[in-house]
Parts: structure tokens; C-alpha cells; sequence
């Protein structure tokens, strides 16, 4: 079958049975995160809602199990602004889940004013990138335990808003720069992938980064009247939910990407990379480099060990 912009979750799925897997979601209460919850859950899967909001939480497990008939919904509380939340919620996610098929790393904040994580890192790359990147490296022994183990990490279009500062990881020397500082994070989070692909991949492990697309999301609660004049005026397809969602579902657990990993996929297919001239459709160059993604994979641990997160 062919997948297109079109397509929603539930065309991804269609005919796949998942009732042996497991696929932990952060950001799992809402938007995308919610549907894609809900569209794996409805084949079978057994599915973690991870978030920082007990009761919604309670709520969206309650709507999710209810909508797809399936109780194997289970919630764990996360709050990614501090890295102690989530070394403890890994550490409850391996004892309970010694096997993880699936790690769609989901939740993120966009354009926020500058503040920062109780760790001190910028939020948006504390948030985003290296919260992520801790409970990604913490999950790895559950991960590889799986037989065909993936991560899908959301990345964006908004990722050619930059590449990654190496001198300047946390915004304390240059002017901050809202859109920026979401376009260093993004980089991150395909980087994660690219080296996940590189360190792993002979291991059986397939990590890809997903750009879902312009969708109306809590994500752009910071955004300003101008902010969103800006982005409606893109030459950019909005999305509902259900499609928004169909590439992350798609990357998660499609047959057709079985053992395709270290990719950048938007509307349903592998991209191709155009380089940075902001086009919408399409990845700069650095997003898919090698050396860059090394480089980033040891300049987070190097982070996480002066945080004390070795």
C-alpha cells in the first residue's frame, strides 16, 4: 500500500495486528501524541502513555481504552523539565517493561520565552532533546531486548532554523532567539536517530526521525498573533490530527520500514535532502551528517555527566 499527506493513522494500521508489542509515548495525553496512542492501541498493542499531568493522563488512558476496547493502557508520570523525573520514571518503565518494541519520543515545547530546566539548560534543548536523549539511553537495555526494536524521534521542518551550537548549547552567550533555539532542538532530536541508527542498528534497533507536519496543537500555545499569521501564510498544507499523526505511526510500526533506520520522514515517505535553504519539503544537509550526529550523541553525554547524569 501507498502511503501519502493524506493518509491517517488508522490507514497505517489497517492490517497489522500488534497485540505483541509494546510502545511507550511521550506526550501521550494530547494531540498527536493522544492519536497516535489511540491508533496503535486500537491493533492490540500494549500502549504507555507517558506525561507530566496525572489526571490527564487518567483521562486520555480512560478515553484511549474505551475508544479501541483494549485495556492494556498504562500511564507513567514524567516531567521532562527535570532530569531526575526522568531517570526515575526509566527506571520504573525497565522494571516493568523488561521488553519495549516501540519508543516514540513525542512530547516537546516550541518557541517558549527563554527559561530553563531545574538542571539549568535552555528549555526547549533541555526539553526536547536531552530529557529525550536520557530516557532513550536509559530504555536501551529494554529496547534491545525486543526483537525488532524501533525509536521514532520528532523532529520538524522547523529544524532549518539551525543547526546545532556546540559552543553555546544552553543560550548563555548569544541573544536567545525563540525560533532558533526550537530549530537547535529539532536538529538534536534527528541526530538522536541517525546515531541511535549508527550505534545500534546491528543490533537489530531502526531509529528514524519524523516531521508530522503543520498541525494546530497545543505545541504552538507560545505562538504570538504574528507567530501564527507567519505560518498560515506558508506555502504548507495544515493537517488534521489523524494525518499529523500517520507518519509517526507509519515509522513506528509499518512493515515497510522494517530495517530502514537513520532516516528523516515527513507525509509518509523517506525525504531528500535539499540542503538549507529553508524549502518546507525536504532536510538540510547537517540533519543527516555522520559526524554531526556523533558529535552531538557526545556532547549530550558530556552534558549529562557535568549534570551528574552519567
Amino acid at each position: 500500500m501507498v502511503f501519502t499527506v493524506h493518509s491517517s493513522c488508522d490507514d497505517i494500521v489497517v492490517d497489522l495486528d500488534l497485540t505483541d508489542k509494546t510502545v511507550v509515548i511521550t506526550g501521550a495525553y494530547g494531540g498527536l501524541g493522544k492519536e497516535t496512542a489511540r491508533a496503535i492501541a486500537s491493533k492490540g498493542a500494549r500502549v504507555v502513555l507517558l506525561g507530566r499531568d496525572e489526571q490527564r493522563l487518567a483521562q486520555a488512558q480512560q478515553a484511549i481504552t474505551e475508544s479501541t476496547d483494549n485495556p492494556n493502557i498504562f500511564t507513567t508520570l514524567i516531567e521532562f523539565s527535570d532530569l531526575n523525573s526522568v531517570a526515575v520514571a526509566a527506571d520504573q518503565l525497565r522494571q516493568s517493561y523488561p521488553v519495549i518494541d516501540v519508543l516514540i519520543n513525542n512530547a516537546g515545547v516550541m518557541a517558549c520565552p527563554l527559561s530553563r530546566t531545574e538542571q539549568g539548560l535552555e528549555m526547549q534543548f533541555g526539553v526536547n532533546h536531552v530529557a529525550h536523549f536520557l530516557l532513550t539511553r536509559c530504555l536501551l537495555p529494554s529496547l534491545l531486548a525486543a526483537k525488532a526494536p524501533r525509536v521514532v524521534s520528532l523532529s520538524s521542518v522547523g529544524h532549518k532554523w539551525s543547526d546545532v551550537d556546540y559552543d553555546d548549547l544552553s543560550w548563555q552567550t548569544r541573544e536567545y532567539d525563540r525560533f532558533a533555539a526550537y530549530g537547535v532542538s529539532k536538529t538534536a532530536n534527528a541526530l538522536l536517530a541517525v546515531e541511535l541508527q549508527q550505534r545500534y542498528g546491528a543490533q537489530g534497533l531502526t531509529a528514524n526521525a519524523v516531521h508530522p507536519g503543520l498541525i494546530l496543537t497545543e505545541l504552538g500555545r507560545h505562538f504570538t498573533p504574528e507567530d501564527a499569521a507567519g505560518m498560515s501564510s506558508a506555502d504548507m498544507q495544515l493537517k488534521t490530527i489523524e494525518t499529523g499523526a500517520a507518519t509517526t505511526v507509519w515509522a513506528a510500526v509499518s512493515p515497510q520500514l522494517e530495517g530502514q533506520g537513520g532516516l528523516y520522514l515527513e507525509d509518509c515517505h523517506v525525504s531528500v535532502q535539499l540542503g538549507p535553504d529553508h524549502r518546507l519539503v525536504g532536510y538540510c544537509g547537517y540533519l543527516a551528517d555522520l559526524a554531526n550526529a556523533s558529535r552531538c550523541w557526545v556532547a549530550t553525554e558530556s552534558l549529562l555527566s557535568d549534570l551528574g547524569f552519567a
